[in-house]
């Protein structure tokens, strides 16, 4: 079987995974992590079962998200269903910060409060990271963070429910690996076939 001339090279049909520190979502999930891991450090007795399972549904969220993007490569569906993964396990989170507050009787902040208002403008700022979070780990109460981090997981959960979506129409316009291998393949062997 003789090669293809050099400059015939075989299409690519592997899209380029995504650089998930890039995604708005992997970025918010990291910051969530962090808060998640110091609040739990800060505000919940040594023992508490609880702690174990707000960090590991703060981590669940990052990583898999992380683990999504990577996968993208050779398969949409892998992609798709961490990222929805992600998307529960920040659910997971959100209740235990909502138990938080109901179980001490601490008054929950409505969406449209001063300080709801305050804390979506912190996370649309474009150098947030946990370090735009960390001076409210010095002197606020638990109240207060725990309301901060119900805002920080409703901005996540919302790009993570963009991101889907996306998702979902890629794979609708586009396929999956699959349909790429075979239309790569079929174009190759065209373009390899003598010409009449």
């Amino acid at each position: 079987m003789s090669q293809p001339p050099p400059d015939e090279t075989p299409p690519r049909f592997l899209p380029k995974s995504g650089n998930y520190r890039q995604l708005l979502s992997y970025r918010k999930a990291e910051i969530l992590y962090d808060f998640t891991f110091r609040f739990c450090e800060r505000f919940l007795k040594r023992g508490d079962r609880t702690i174990d399972q707000m960090v590991q549904a703060a981590r669940s969220g990052k990583q898999n998200i992380a683990e999504g993007s990577k996968a993208a490569a050779t398969s949409t569906e892998t992609e798709l269903k961490l990222t929805n993964v992600a998307r529960a396990s920040l659910e997971e989170l959100l209740i235990d910060y909502q138990d938080f507050l109901r179980v001490r009787d601490l008054p929950a902040w409505t969406k449209t409060s001063k300080e709801a208002l305050y804390a979506r403008r912190l996370g649309k700022r474009p150098d947030e990271s946990f370090e735009t979070y960390r001076p409210f780990f010095e002197d606020r109460p638990a109240g207060t963070l725990a309301n901060l981090a119900i805002c920080l997981i409703h901005q996540a959960n919302y790009l993570l429910d963009r991101q889907i979506r996306r998702l979902e129409q890629d794979f609708v316009q586009k396929g999956g690996i699959r349909e790429r291998m075979t239309r790569a393949r079929l174009d190759y062997r065209d373009q390899r076939r003598p010409r009449a």
